[in-house]
């Protein structure tokens, strides 16, 4: 009996200055009507090549070779209107970034009618009422509503709802999910993945879904693939896999979690930021005048204390208020309350007064590639802030930055690279090292791993815990990932639509949770 989508030999090369790179190496895999099947590997591994290979979606570079075949038609080679009517149409692709991949310039009713007009004809009043049907399935509430809405007026779930409302427009046999809940918080991704297999189920869909994240995979798939620089080299049923991998790179993935504890913060550990009823709102303006109407509470009577060596972890969902609630602690947005870093309250302090404590606050993001100026060389990148704070003048700044490099696992000799030469965990290490070549007391780590591959978020997490306590820092680690942040915190706040749900002990707080939401959270990171 022939699969619904059968890969065989793939073999897939990049031309570049005379020059073909092997991305694919002989993959074979096969998805059948009604199932599952995950792609799983690092960054590189070939896993987002092979599958868009399976209705040529590569550019003219690419040499591809061996079998793909849809319901046994060939897809290698075919014409253009054989590919036409089954890419969107009989495979259809949800994926990673739903803010890049709809038109910011158009409607969700018009992008969604778009592709029910190339496939189906349909328009008008029929087209509305699909797209109707379709927004309900995904569970998108209030649909009617939200027709006229554009990409940026919805919330990060909403996006990929929308995405997976038009991979599922024209009824397809097969859909490939590319990392579609990495940028997800947990509530969230557990709705989309339960999302997924409802509609699968129900649906008679084969799913191939791509991912890094091991726990998705058990949760979702009937099989596995493992693959690794361009090759599959394990696969079978996720059971037997996850119970008992047989090759070396299986065992490494499934073994990269963030576990243990950071070290205990001293007990004469000074303070060094803390906050007293700090609140953020931003008014509604309406009318010709600009009248405030209300307000919207982005973060509402928070409290904290952070010392020396210590790592407050910041949890919640989008929009809860945490990264709000660290541009304010670092006065880089206006905030009501107190304020106190170093000892000093800093509440009425002007830009000038502020910006001699800049060199003492830091921040990394959670993008590394979107931080990092694509003109600017490693060196470069590092080394700016020292000659914005004038730190210390008298030395080399070469030498400051081969230390700093090596201090953060990064050869010296790549610091005349630029960042599109390093790979994802690299990149984050340069922008560790930007942080830490001016020796600051504060760091503020918004996401710094969610973009990660598991085995590089676990080198993070270490590197992370190791400069803490040899250099004394305070960390606010922002993050919707549970593992990682227990893996990092000596103490957690939970938030949600500005509030502060809880705040204590993370120990305490992730073994005997009080608020009905942190146990929700947790739940769902399960």
């Amino acid at each position: 009996m022939t699969a619904l989508l059968d890969v065989r030999d793939l073999r897939v090369g990049f031309r570049q200055d005379g020059q073909v790179t092997q991305a694919v190496k002989g993959v074979s895999f096969h998805v059948e009507r009604g199932e599952t099947v995950a792609l799983v590997g690092e960054s590189g591994s070939g896993k987002s090549v092979s599958a868009l290979s399976t209705v040529s979606l590569l550019g003219d570079s690419a040499e591809v070779s061996g079998s793909v075949t849809y319901e046994g038609q060939q897809m290698i080679g075919a014409d253009e209107a054989l590919l036409r009517k089954v890419r969107g149409n009989d495979i259809s692709f949800i994926f990673q970034e739903p803010m890049t991949s709809l038109n910011p310039l158009h409607t969700i009713e018009k992008q969604l009618g778009e592709s029910l007009a190339l496939h189906q004809g349909l328009a008008g009043a029929a087209a509305r009422a699909r797209i109707l049907e379709l927004m309900e399935k995904v569970g998108i509430n209030d649909a009617e509503s939200r027709l006229g809405a554009y990409p940026h007026q919805l919330s990060g779930g909403q996006r990929q709802r929308v995405m997976i409302a038009m991979a599922l427009a024209n009824k397809p046999d097969v859909l490939i999910a590319d990392e579609p809940t990495t940028a997800l918080d947990v509530t969230i991704q557990a709705q989309i993945l339960d999302l997924l297999k409802e509609l699968k189920d129900s649906e008679g869909m084969g799913l191939l879904f791509i991912t890094h994240d091991l726990g998705i995979v058990r949760r979702i798939a009937d099989r596995v693939c493992v693959m690794q620089h361009g090759e599959i080299v394990e696969q079978g049923p996720t059971t037997e896999i996850f119970d008992n991998p047989q090759h070396p790179y299986t065992i490494k993935l499934l073994s990269a979690e963030p576990t243990g504890q950071p070290d205990p913060v001293p007990a004469d550990a000074p303070e060094i930021v803390s906050t007293e009823h700090l609140k953020v709102w931003f008014p509604i303006q309406q009318g010709l005048l600009r009248r405030t109407v209300g307000h919207v509470k982005a973060v509402n009577d928070a409290t904290i204390s952070v010392r020396a060596g210590e790592t407050l972890g910041i949890v919640g969902e989008s929009g809860s208020g945490k990264t709000t609630m660290a541009l304010a602690i670092m006065r880089l947005i206006a905030s009501e309350g107190g304020i106190t870093f170093m000892d000093q309250d800093v509440r009425q302090w002007s830009t000038r007064q502020l910006r001699r404590l800049r060199s003492e606050m830091q921040i990394v993001f959670q993008d590394p590639f979107g931080s990092l100026s694509p003109r600017m060389t490693c060196f470069q990148i590092i080394s700016e802030g020292l000659g914005i704070h004038g730190v210390d003048k008298g030395t080399d700044q070469r030498v400051l930055v081969h230390e700093v490099m090596v201090e953060v696992g990064l050869d010296p000799g790549t610091m005349d690279r630029y960042p599109h030469e390093f790979s994802g965990g690299q990149r984050q290490r340069i922008a560790i090292a930007r942080a830490m070549v001016l020796r600051p007391k504060l760091l503020v780590l918004d996401e710094p791993t969610s973009a990660l591959d598991m085995t590089v978020q676990v080198q993070i997490v270490e590197l992370l815990r190791d400069l803490q306590v040899k250099y004394g820092l305070a960390y606010l680690f922002i993050s919707h990932d549970l593992k990682v942040v227990r893996a990092m915190s000596h103490k957690v706040m939970v938030m949600k639509r500005g509030d502060v749900v809880e705040y204590g002990d993370a120990a305490d707080l992730y073994e005997r949770p009080k608020s009905d939401y942190t146990r929700t959270l947790l739940q769902a990171a399960t």
